[in-house]
């Protein structure tokens, strides 16, 4: 089971942590994706990390604000959100690769494990 966390409320300009931790399948390895879908739009990528190298990429929209982790002793994935904004505000899930040691890409076919989301809002 993929479990989401740390979702919630915060002002423009604040931060927020959401993780996923994994509790019957490893993490490590294996590569790791957030995304996130805003009423009325499509799911988008916004960063992932590698399951080869623990290499991270991350979307344009938030390069710079956002830090993708992980914590193989947890087995949990981290993403540290910063300086948000109103236009962050969406479900955030997690998901990971079907295959080990890949890099990761921001393409949600190559993902068949989906967390249940956690809901971001950025609002003053």
């Amino acid at each position: 089971q993929f479990v989401e966390s740390g979702g919630g409320l915060v002002q423009p300009g604040g931060s927020l942590r959401v993780s996923c931790a994994a509790s019957e399948f490893p993490l490590d390895d294996y590569a790791v994706g957030w995304f996130r879908q805003a009423p009325g739009k499509e799911r988008e990528g916004v960063a992932c990390i590698s399951g080869s190298d623990d290499s991270t990429y991350y979307a344009d929209s938030v390069k710079g604000r956002f830090t993708i982790s992980r914590d193989n002793d947890k087995n949990t994935v981290t993403l540290q959100m910063n300086s948000l904004k109103p236009e962050d505000t969406a479900v955030y899930y997690c998901a990971r690769d079907t295959e080990l040691f890949r890099l990761c890409v921001l393409m949600s076919p190559r993902y068949g494990y989906w967390g249940q989301g956690t809901q971001v809002t950025v609002s003053p």
